[in-house]
């Protein structure tokens, strides 16, 4: 068995990611999957109703912020490059607002197709500080309908020889299916294109068979291998040989387990490599696998190699999870965390 190689974070290695950033610059990458609004009313509770057993929040503020394939998105804006977003939302105020959010993000919206039959995914959070009293789900959990699906795999047919790679980010609301993920993988090996999933755990690894690279966490990658979490708790390999079934599954060269605290850990062809985590403090997780999906395929784009990619992943996902809610990381923040995290 190959021994795993521990990627050592030294002063060399922090000042060729840190040379490598302005390179970044312009890479686009084409993003295919759901996208949804996040919104936050947000107050404090002082009363109960009179009319039912329930708190009554004094909203002092609101907030929407891009979620889902969205945040992939705006996070590859904010690190310099450019993102092609294709997914589905409908006719309705979801859509509009998310469009004013777009632009705001510096993410495209050339790439939307409009669905009149579904409705655009917005979650409402309704927060008493930081305590959540309840969430609005606004969302239509099915695959799309048969002549969505044909637009959306015509859009990336269309504009795929303009972006420099293409990620697949699967949050199981219905854009991405079987189909679209054969169609891809397909149009990627016909046009050269690196192929990267960011997948969800609902599915068997074999729905992503044909992607270049897969990126699960270590639970996620469990469920998606069918494995079970009991006969690999006392497996000192565990982790490792779930890498290698998710391989095995998917027919991916690279596959990249994210594992909180403990890193990452790289499996590439035959070489595996562990990766140090950066996170200084961690307020909230939310949205971390985004960035690091953006800051993993942006670096892979300007010329990093593989480990180094997810150097420069695990640095950007340290800078979000300081921060509450979905949240982009930004060039100046990356930077100096790169010159003063350990």
């Amino acid at each position: 068995m190959t021994t795993p190689v521990k990627a050592s974070v030294g002063p060399q290695e922090k000042e060729l990611l840190l040379n490598q950033i302005p390179f970044l610059k312009g890479k686009k990458i084409l993003i295919i999957g759901d996208v949804g609004l996040d919104e936050y009313v947000m107050g404090q509770v002082r009363r109960i109703s009179p009319e039912a057993p329930v708190p009554v929040l004094e909203v002092e503020e609101e907030d929407m912020r891009l979620g889902l394939a969205a945040n992939v998105a705006q996070n590859v804006a904010s690190l310099g490059g450019e993102a092609m977003l294709v997914s589905v939302v409908g006719d309705d105020t979801g859509a509009n607002l998310l469009r004013e959010l777009f632009v705001k993000s510096g993410v495209s919206w050339d790439y939307m197709i409009v669905d009149k039959a579904r409705p655009t995914t917005r979650k409402t959070r309704v927060m008493a500080k930081h305590h959540h009293l309840v969430r609005v789900d606004y969302e239509l959990r099915k695959y799309l309908s048969a002549e969505a699906e044909a637009r959306l795999i015509e859009t990336v047919e269309k504009n795929v020889a303009k972006a420099d790679c293409v990620v697949i980010e699967d949050y199981a609301k219905g854009v991405i299916s079987r189909n679209v993920v054969e169609k891809v993988s397909a149009i990627c090996k016909k046009h050269g294109k690196k192929l990267m999933v960011d997948p969800h755990r609902n599915n068997h690894g074999s729905f992503y068979q044909g992607v270049d690279l897969i990126k699960p966490n270590y639970d996620e990658a469990v469920v998606l291998t069918g494995m079970d979490f009991d006969d690999l708790r006392d497996n000192p390999n565990k982790v490792v040989d779930v890498a290698r079934a998710l391989q095995k599954l998917t027919g991916a060269k690279d596959v990249v387990l994210t594992r909180g605290k403990d890193g990452m850990t790289i499996v590439s062809g035959d070489e595996i490599t562990e990766v140090p985590t950066y996170a200084r403090k961690v307020f909230d997780v939310t949205g971390a696998g985004d960035t690091v999906i953006a800051a993993l395929s942006l670096g892979l784009m300007s010329g990093l190699s593989l480990v180094h990619s997810c150097m420069l992943a695990n640095y950007a996902a340290g800078v979000v999870v300081g921060k509450v809610g979905c949240v982009p990381c930004e060039i100046p923040e990356l930077k100096e965390y790169i010159q003063t995290a350990h």
